[in-house]
C-alpha cells in the first residue's frame, strides 16, 4: 500500500518575529511527505529546478521520489514571505514559480496505482487530471486555496466533486459556500460529492465535519511557536498517512496531524519535523487524548 501526493517542491524565504531563513526547503508535497511517510510509503509527484540540492531530505524516511522531474534549465518554485506576531497571517513578498508554472504532472505507474491519493494546493484542472489518472484509489484527499475559489471555483467545485475528502482552513470553507459558519458551510461542500470534511482552524485546532458527526480537536499547546509555514501541509500528511493505514479512523488521524502539525511550527521549516521520532510522535497524541477527555461526576 501506498500514497502518492502531487504538489510543489519549493524553497521559501521566510522571516518571523523569531528569526529569519534565507533558503530553506518547502512545499506543500515537501511537508505533507515529510509526515505521511511516518505511517506508509509515500511517492511524490512534482517539478524541481537544476538549483534543487535536496532530494535526499524528500527522500527521508523511504519517500519514493522517481517521479520528482528535474526540469533542465529551470528554477525550483520559490516563495518569500513574513509573520507578523499574529501568526495566523503572512505577508506574501515574492512568489517566483519557475518550473511550477508549466507543471504537467507525470505519474508512473506505481504511482497511478497507489491506493491512497492527496492533491496538493494546485490549479483544480491540473488535480482532476491527476484524479483521472488514479481510477484504483480508494481515498482520495484535497486541499485548495482562496486564490482557486476567486478565480477558478467552478472547476475547483468539479474537482472536489470527485474526492472522498476536503481539506480547507474554515475560511475558504466559508468563501467557497457563501455561508456564514462553519457547519453549514461544511454541509454545503459534503453536498458536492466528499464523504469528509476538514477545516483546518490554526491556533484553534481543526474540525472533522461528515454526514453523521463532528468531531473538533483543540491544537497541541506550545509555548514556543517559531515558523507556521508549512503546518497545514504537514497536519494533511499525518492525517491521509494514518488513514492510508488505518482506513475509517478519522478521529484518531486528527490527533496525529495535529501532533505532527504542532512539531512543525517548533521550528523553521523542515528542520524539526527531520529530527522528529515516533516516540516523539506518540508522546504527543498520547497528550492530545488525555487533554480531551471529558471526566464527569454524578
Amino acid at each position: 500500500m501506498s500514497v502518492t501526493v502531487v504538489g510543489s517542491i519549493a524553497y521559501d524565504r521566510v522571516r518571523t518575529p523569531f528569526g529569519e531563513r534565507e533558503r530553506m526547503l518547502g512545499g506543500a508535497a515537501t511537508h505533507f511527505a515529510l509526515a505521511a511517510s511516518f505511517f506508509d510509503e509515500v511517492r511524490a509527484v512534482g517539478p524541481v529546478g537544476d538549483d534543487f540540492e535536496d532530494m535526499e531530505t524528500l527522500a527521508l524516511r523511504g519517500t519514493v521520489t522517481e517521479d520528482v522531474e528535474r526540469v533542465a534549465g529551470g528554477k525550483t518554485f520559490f516563495w518569500h514571505g513574513e509573520y507578523g506576531w499574529d501568526l495566523n497571517t503572512r505577508e506574501t513578498l515574492d512568489t517566483q514559480l519557475g518550473v511550477f508554472e508549466t507543471f504537467d504532472p507525470k505519474l508512473s505507474e506505481a504511482s497511478r496505482q497507489a491506493e491512497v491519493l492527496f492533491l496538493a494546493n494546485i490549479q483544480p484542472d491540473v488535480q482532476r487530471a491527476v484524479r483521472d489518472q488514479c481510477t484504483g484509489a480508494r481515498f482520495v484527499a484535497m486541499d485548495s486555496m482562496n486564490l482557486w475559489i476567486e478565480i477558478a471555483r467552478a472547476s475547483l467545485v468539479k474537482t472536489i466533486s470527485g474526492v472522498d475528502c476536503v481539506i480547507l482552513n474554515d475560511a475558504e470553507l466559508r468563501q467557497l459556500t457563501e455561508k456564514p459558519n462553519l457547519v453549514s458551510a461544511a454541509r454545503e461542500v459534503l453536498n458536492m460529492g466528499p464523504s469528509v470534511i476538514v477545516a483546518k482552524q490554526g491556533e484553534y485546532g481543526a474540525a472533522l465535519i461528515t454526514k453523521d458527526e463532528y468531531f473538533s480537536l483543540p491544537a497541541y499547546p506550545l509555548e514556543t511557536v517559531v515558523d507556521p509555514t508549512g503546518a497545514g501541509d504537514t497536519f494533511a500528511g499525518g492525517f491521509v498517512g494514518y488513514l492510508a493505514k488505518n482506513p475509517g479512523e478519522y478521529r484518531t488521524a486528527m490527533a496525529y496531524g495535529t501532533a505532527l502539525a504542532s512539531y512543525n511550527v517548533e521550528e523553521f521549516g523542515t528542520e524539526r519535523v527531520v529530527r522528529l521520532t515516533e516516540e516523539e510522535i506518540e508522546e504527543r497524541v498520547q497528550a492530545l487524548e488525555g487533554m480531551t477527555r471529558l471526566s464527569i461526576s454524578v
